[in-house]
């Protein structure tokens, strides 16, 4: 009975993220199948703190969204999820709730918060950041970059993604009553997770060159024509560095709470 419930309210939440636009088609099924596994291992404790990331993400998103027209321009996909957006930021998380329903070991509560306040911290750092009126810095080559550049940094986006990883951990601390000292973890290795995507960012994912405006974007497709890949692996697009940046700090931390 109570997973029934648990699935009518997820039901309802992903329709109403829909019809708002913050979830497209394919990103309904797979944020109603991320929700069942979360709310299989951790209950409404895990729903309310991935409610958390999901609404305050979505929100910013939507946020000045006519100043960051020319960072859509840029980037591969826009404020609406698709599956691909919604299991890079929630995939991690809902294997972690699955192995605590299987384990009942308290670790993957911390790793699940630490997946969930990386991705936190990388979006809060995307849709404030560039927000900027100062051009941030390649941490490639410590030149001033386009706002929308994976791999570059601003004094905005980086207070954002703090913030966006601490909001998590207090979460956290509130709904598991775990320690302090965990709840710093989770922020810093959280904020950590948003480092790790910055440097993927810059160092491997892929970038490409329009041929007709010639702007270096993270599309396939621009101004209709095929644009050629000039930095990178091709592999590594946003969703995948997203992925490997919450796996990479959730094993850091792993060093640190075992």
């Amino acid at each position: 009975m109570i997973t029934f419930l648990y699935m009518l309210i997820i039901f309802f939440v992903v329709v109403s993220a829909k019809k708002v636009q913050f979830l497209n088609s394919s990103g309904s099924i797979a944020a109603f199948f991320v929700g069942i596994c979360i709310a299989l291992g951790l209950g409404y404790k895990g729903l309310l703190l991935l409610g958390a990331f999901f609404l305050s993400s979505s929100l910013l998103s939507k946020y000045k969204k006519s100043q960051k027209i020319m960072m859509e321009e840029k980037v591969e996909k826009g404020s609406e999820r698709d599956a691909f957006q919604v299991l890079a930021n929630g995939g991690a998380a809902s294997f972690a709730s699955l192995v605590y329903l299987a384990t009942n070991e308290s670790l993957w509560i911390y790793l699940f918060a630490i997946f969930i306040a990386a991705s936190n911290s990388d979006t809060w750092a995307s849709e404030i950041g560039t927000l900027s009126k100062k051009q941030p810095l390649s941490i490639k080559n410590f030149r001033l970059a386009e706002t929308g550049t994976s791999g570059a940094v601003s004094a905005l986006g980086t207070a954002a993604a703090i913030c966006g990883s601490f909001f998590i951990a207090v979460c956290t601390f509130f709904l598991f009553s775990i320690s302090v000292k965990e709840m710093i973890i989770i922020g810093i290795f959280g904020f950590v997770g948003n480092l790790l995507d910055t440097l993927l960012g810059a160092l491997l994912q892929a970038e490409y060159q329009c041929k007709v405006c010639e702007k270096m974007v993270e599309k396939k497709i621009h101004c209709g024509k095929k644009t050629v890949k000039r930095k990178g692996f091709t592999i590594l697009n946003n969703d995948i560095v997203n992925i490997l940046s919450g796996v990479f700090a959730a094993l850091l931390a792993l060093f640190v709470l075992l």
